[in-house]
């Protein structure tokens, strides 16, 4: 269990023994980060490496934007703007991008946002230009999803290995789920979902969903969900990893299956949460890890497998982090490690095509993640 980690030398994936002295030096850490660039990005939540041979890095800016960085660029580029449709601040704003599988030849992507007028969150597709740095502004509204509150939105989207787009979304909001959303199969909210966006217009839903033709709404690929900000898919097994966000003591990562129910808000982690003791749990799912609120650490950020090159010892580690305290860590054979102390706000963790993993902070600065000898921390 998280909240007590295991300390790591240089290059090795240690058992040995338990660290209980808080935050460790930076020194005897198994990786480092290297900087990207040294621009300041705006409230960067998101990036993700282009689907085609260019190695561009396209960043997500919670304020509307999607920008480039080219290999050699010192500089981003603008690719899309939509901030006009935005309701930003907070938990809100442009928080997600999926490329088609077939963007190289098809040009189509997909963004996640909530909007101006109401806060729901808006699942649109757009189409790349004649220019391939620059996006058409023409919209596509694909899914559209009434949000109660202005928290707790979600807002990660992929595309799975079966080609299918799923889509995050957290409780709804307020706090300890007030609606029980999480387990009302006929809300979208609290829930993972997985449309088939090649199908006819808005989307097909695929016939092997959990809840088609059964009492339930027939987009749910599975439950029990608080906030699933940010997950992502094994580029080598094809599993769905989570960070739920927890609500006041425990946060958890959770490997989501079609159907599963991971248990909120009847629980929190592995925890009873209402009812706060003797919770009836069968049939719920529980987290593969998870930590708790202490010395200073608040909201988990979901991240992925690494499957890169340049840290070998890191192979199949399932790296995450803490957005309060930049804590990063990582998860294989039922141990949880940590990797590295920082003083980012780790919005969230990144992809590139050749799996090596980036680590965004809120507060403006991108690092790829790194052997511990290339860089210091920031």
């Amino acid at each position: 269990m998280m909240g007590i980690f295991i300390w790591i030398a240089v290059g090795l994936w240690s058992t040995s023994g338990w660290s209980l002295s808080g935050k460790p030096a930076p020194a005897n850490g198994l990786i480092g980060l290297k900087p990207v660039v040294e621009h300041d990005f705006s409230k960067p939540v998101f990036l993700t490496g282009s689907p085609d041979q260019t190695k561009r890095l396209f960043v997500v800016e919670q304020n509307g934007r999607i920008v480039i960085l080219a290999p050699g660029q010192r500089n981003p580029s603008l690719f899309l703007d939509i901030a006009e449709k935005l309701s930003t601040g907070g938990e809100r704003g442009l928080l997600g991008l999926a490329f088609h599988p077939q963007y190289s030849t098809n040009g189509r992507f997909f963004v996640n946002y909530t909007r101006t007028r109401d806060g729901a969150t808006v699942i649109a597709e757009y189409r790349v230009s004649s220019d391939p740095d620059r996006a058409d502004p023409q919209e596509t509204t694909r899914l559209v999803i009434p949000q109660p509150y202005s928290n707790h939105n979600g807002g990660m989207i992929a595309f799975g290995p079966d080609a299918l787009l799923y889509i995050g979304m957290g409780d709804g909001g307020a706090g300890g789920d007030p609606e029980n959303r999480a387990q009302d199969r006929k809300s979208l909210l609290g829930k993972f979902l997985r449309i088939d966006v090649d199908g006819p217009p808005p989307y097909r839903i695929p016939a092997d969903n959990p809840f088609v033709g059964q009492q339930g709404q027939p987009e749910i690929f599975a439950l029990g969900l608080r906030n699933p900000w940010r997950f992502s898919f094994d580029r080598q097994t094809g599993e769905l990893w989570a960070g739920d966000v927890g609500q006041n003591l425990w946060e958890e990562i959770d490997v989501i299956a079609k159907g599963k129910n991971y248990g909120w808000r009847l629980l929190e982690g592995t925890h009873c949460f209402k009812p706060a003791t003797n919770c009836e749990s069968a049939g719920v799912v529980h987290p593969v890890t998870e930590y708790r609120h202490e010395q200073g650490r608040c909201s988990v950020t979901g991240g992925y497998v690494y499957r890169g090159k340049q840290v070998p010892s890191l192979e199949g580690v399932y790296v995450f982090g803490d957005y309060c305290t930049g804590e990063i860590w990582g998860y294989r054979d039922g141990q949880t490690n940590q990797l590295l102390d920082t003083d980012l706000q780790i919005a969230s963790f990144g992809e590139d095509r050749g799996g090596e993993i980036y680590v965004i902070g809120h507060q403006g600065k991108i690092f790829q993640i790194a052997p511990n000898t290339t860089v210091g921390l920031p």
